[in-house]
């Protein structure tokens, strides 16, 4: 059984940081996975944030492209979403996601339990 925790969400005033962690268990995931992080809003739908590839490529959504940066520490078992210049708009609860490599980002495998995060004005 894998298993993917979040942590580090919380609340912030528009413009600072936050740094989320995803802690992978049951397989070595990060290494070989993809992993993406997605969030969602009150109300809204899931929206795909970004993920990392195992040879640490990175994509984004335009949305966060320039703010938002993914890394991993294979030794840990974790996956880092950095969050820089937040703004009101990036509050939603956030999940981080696993899949295959050869799958696309509708095809994530495992999912974590989400992280609250609320940016005020």
């Amino acid at each position: 059984q894998v298993q993917l925790a979040e942590s580090g969400g919380g609340s912030v005033q528009a413009g600072e940081s936050l740094r989320l962690s995803c802690v992978a268990s049951g397989r070595t995931l990060v290494t070989y996975y993809i992993m993406g992080w997605f969030r969602q809003a009150p109300g809204k739908e899931r929206e795909f944030v970004g993920r990392i590839g195992w040879i640490s490529d990175t994509y984004y959504a335009d949305s966060v492209k320039g703010r938002f940066g993914i890394s991993r520490d294979s030794a840990k078992n974790t996956v880092y979403l950095q969050m820089n210049s937040l703004k009101p708009e990036d509050t939603a609860v956030y999940y981080c996601a696993a899949r295959l490599p050869g799958t696309t980002d509708s095809e994530y495998t495992y999912w974590g339990q989400g992280t609250q995060v609320t940016v005020s004005s």
